[in-house]
């Protein structure tokens, strides 16, 4: 049986449902069933820990202090951030501890509220491609964008979507707590990309205005503990070249050559598919014998056994 060591990027599919309300109560019921997958991952002997996306739900709760501004100071951009981490890994411990009780496995599962370091002059910060809150149509999308000044953007054929800057991930600030529990708990860590935080001087940290991409995070978080592999599950079972296209085409293996190729011919969708082929191949590049995996939750064993998914490798 396997000990490998699995970083798990879970996508936007893994927490909330397409025409479902997104409620919390419909969230937990999503996120509960997604857990049934992630714990067969455990039952096969893997060690994991987590990563999830928040995009759509820091966008509400930043919406939900727009709202309620009258009677309520709006909450800075890297608070509302920790306020996503904190409830979606709630919720995560909640649906693997009771994933984990149907298979008679008593581990721990707790979240790490997570700062990650970015550079304030990242380029990110004057170009904004990360998508967070609700899909609007392109009226409504020009529209909000009149009304608040926000750059809002199509987001790969979904809809139009609200953008903000997102850095690249320099030091997760809690990595050696992380380290620490790994093996005696499933740590979910670096929630949303963690929490963007400069570095002053001082060695103290400052809070900016920013989300960054969770496949970076999962990425870096995956080599700072030395993982086998990274597991990015998305909506998808394989990366594709002409994605939705009558001349679609399934990946099943890419070297990293193959796959910087792909990305320099601009094959995948920015705040798509782009951010998760990047991920892996830096996890690729990073150490002999290190694989990137990317495919759906649903496939999520059959891709780790090889017989599905796109796998990515040096």
């Amino acid at each position: 049986m396997s000990k490998e060591k699995i970083v798990i990027a879970l996508g936007g599919n893994a927490l909330q449902t397409a025409g479902m309300p997104p409620t919390a109560e419909c969230q937990l019921e999503v996120v509960k069933k997604t857990c049934e997958y992630i714990a067969k991952i455990v039952e096969n002997d893997y060690q994991i820990a987590l990563v999830h996306g928040n995009g759509p739900q820091v966008g509400r709760i930043l919406l939900a202090f727009e709202t309620a501004k009258d009677v309520t100071p709006p909450m800075p951009f890297d608070v509302c951030g920790a306020m996503s981490q904190g409830y979606i890994g709630y919720h995560l411990q909640q649906g693997m501890h009771q994933a984990l009780m149907k298979i008679n496995r008593d581990i721990s599962v707790l979240t790490v509220v997570t700062q990650m370091v970015v550079d304030k002059n990242d380029p990110g910060f004057n170009n904004p491609t990360k998508p967070i809150g609700p899909f609007y149509s392109e009226e409504e999308a020009k529209k909000i964008a009149e009304e608040k000044n926000y750059v809002m953007k199509e987001d790969a054929g979904r809809g139009w979507r609200r953008v903000v800057a997102s850095p690249i991930p320099q030091k997760i600030v809690e990595i050696d707590t992380i380290k620490s529990l790994w093996g005696s708990a499933i740590v979910v860590s670096s929630g949303g990309g963690g929490i963007p935080v400069i570095e002053n001087e001082d060695g103290t940290y400052e809070g900016i205005e920013a989300v960054i991409d969770k496949d970076y995070a999962a990425e870096l978080l995956a080599e700072q503990v030395e993982a086998d592999k990274l597991l990015i599950l998305t909506e998808v079972e394989k990366v594709s070249l002409n994605y939705n296209k009558p001349d679609q085409v399934d990946l099943d293996k890419l070297t990293v050559a193959e796959a910087e190729r792909y990305i320099a011919e601009n094959h995948f969708a920015p705040g798509s598919m782009l951010p998760k082929v990047k991920a892996a191949v830096k996890f690729a590049k990073s150490g002999e014998g290190k694989t990137a995996v990317i495919t759906s939750l649903y496939k999520a064993i059959e891709a780790l056994e090889g017989k599905t998914g796109t796998h990515i490798t040096a």
